[in-house]
This record gives C-alpha cells, structure tokens and sequence, in this order.
C-alpha cells in the first residue's frame, strides 16, 4: 500500500503535517466536522503543499514525525525544494 505524507496550509495560514493512503479522501474528512482533524476546526483547509509518497506506513509516520520537528521555515524550505 502507498503512503502520503503531506502538509496543508490552511486558511489562516497554519500548516498541518499527515499521513494517509488517500489524499483526496483525507482533504474531505478534514472539511467534515466528524473524521477532519481538530486542527482545521477554527481554520479550514486552504491548499496542500507538499505531498510524499512513501512505501509504508511504518516509513510514512517516520517521515511525518521528523516533518513535524521541522520549524516554520524549514517546513517552507522543504515544501520549495520539490
């Protein structure tokens, strides 16, 4: 199965790191109220900015975590790189 590590801007300006197998399925839960993440609650999604595959979830959450020590400008430094 492929993973995706991905992260979203959303509205306010915040960016969210994830995982998932489907991306289009998970940017539609994330604007629900009921499977969305907390985080898109005050701000909804705006757009995805960086998307990875991965063949593992095991490689994928490695990859999220390590996303996620990443700061604001590292993250952006990342997202423009690709």
């Amino acid at each position: 199965m492929n993973w995706i590590v991905y992260i979203i801007k959303s509205k306010s300006g915040k960016l969210y790191t994830g995982i998932t197998t489907n991306l289009e399925r998970r940017i539609k839960e994330h604007c629900s109220e009921k499977k969305g993440a907390k985080f898109f609650r005050m701000s909804p999604p705006d757009e995805i900015l960086f998307q990875e595959n991965h063949n593992s979830r095991s490689d994928a959450s490695k990859r999220e975590c390590a996303i996620k020590k990443l700061t604001r400008k590292q993250k952006f430094e990342l997202i423009f790189k690709k």
